[in-house]
């Protein structure tokens, strides 16, 4: 017995059994498999299939989805084979399944939305092309069902069943990128907020990011992101002040010295406390356009005004609102609280807004 025997016995049915039928040629030539055998066992008629370059389907059958999604992700991933002494097979485990190992790799457009579960996200059978999210350096070309999308930088992965999925902001940007339907593109945008996958500011960064808001079908999906995004954020408010038993504000008012200047509009007003709670959904981009610089510039000026008239401003995301409800309502408690503390502000007239 040379090097090159493999330690096992043919036809390797530890690894054609097992749970993931798919390897690569450099994970079968560490169990002992030359290239040429791979390809005798691809003829017509064979055992196996040659799935993607370099990529194996251990069956001659059509791939469950499963398989598809990891034939595409080691297929775009960088080579992480275990280590072993050149020429020598890595021995099987006993007992233990074939694990994959993703290195530099994640699914993202529409294949990792109906991963994390968008009903407007084909279902996966129905995808042609699965989108992999790699490095921008990584030597891959797309090719099969494999699109390869590149970025400067990756961004951190999300479980979903076992694979590497991109974070709903950045699967959404890609599959929008693909996208004409701006039908299609309004209901997945619609869905990223009322699912409480995200919230609209991390999806306008991605979109700004991808430069995607120059088009026009883009843009209108956006602008009812945004109100979406409003409208939650706002009921998400009266919750917490009715479930947190607060007290009951005005709601959404506009400020006004007696016989002065505008102050601003506020989302909630307390009078008697001086306390005022505004949510910011605006989805700020910095040094896309002069006008967004102007209307941040703006909310500054008007939070820092009413501050100086004694007025507390109580500045409330939609993501804090939503994920840490009961602290926000501590919050506006103890500013309320804090009122008889304070030198009275001085009074202003609140209109309807």
């Amino acid at each position: 017995m040379n090097h090159n025997t493999p330690l096992f016995p043919r036809p390797l049915r530890h690894l054609a059994d097992g749970p993931r039928r798919v390897l690569t040629a450099a994970q079968l030539r560490a169990h002992g498999v030359s290239a040429a055998e791979a390809d005798e066992r691809c003829r017509p008629g064979g055992s196996w299939q040659q799935f993607l370059p370099g990529v194996y389907l251990l069956h001659p059958g059509p791939p469950t989805g499963e398989e598809r999604l990891h034939a595409v992700l080691v297929y775009a991933a960088r080579e992480s084979a275990p280590h072993t002494a050149p020429g020598v097979p890595v021995q099987p485990t006993a007992g233990e399944p074939h694990r994959p190992v993703y290195a530099e790799a994640l699914i993202t457009g529409l294949a990792a939305l109906t991963l994390h579960g968008f009903r407007a996200a084909p279902a996966l059978p129905s995808l042609e092309r699965i989108d992999v999210l790699v490095p921008r350096l990584r030597r891959v070309r797309s090719a099969g069902p494999a699109r390869i999308v590149r970025t400067a930088a990756l961004p951190a992965p999300e479980t979903v069943t076992g694979l590497p999925v991109a974070p709903v902001p950045r699967a959404l940007a890609d599959a929008v990128a693909e996208l004409a339907d701006g039908e299609a593109v309004r209901r997945l945008l619609t869905e990223a907020v009322r699912g409480g996958h995200c919230e609209p500011a991390a999806v306008v960064k991605e979109l700004t990011q991808a430069r995607l808001l120059g088009r026009a079908h883009v843009v209108d999906a956006v602008n009812s992101l945004l109100a979406e995004g409003r409208a939650l954020a706002e009921t998400r408010l009266y919750r917490m002040v009715r479930e947190y038993g607060l007290p009951e504000p005005v709601w959404n008012v506009d400020l006004r010295l007696p016989g002065g200047p505008h102050l601003g509009g506020v989302d909630a007003y307390w009078p008697e406390q001086a306390v005022a709670v505004e949510l910011d959904t605006r989805a700020h981009r910095p040094g896309d356009r002069p006008e967004d610089e102007a209307e941040w510039s703006e909310y500054t000026r008007k939070r820092e005004h009413l501050e100086r008239l004694g007025i507390t401003v109580v500045h409330i995301t939609p993501r804090r609102l939503r994920d840490t409800m009961d602290q926000q309502a501590t919050v506006i408690r103890t500013a309320l609280m804090a009122a008889d503390d304070r030198d009275p502000a001085p009074y202003v007239v609140v209109l309807p807004r």
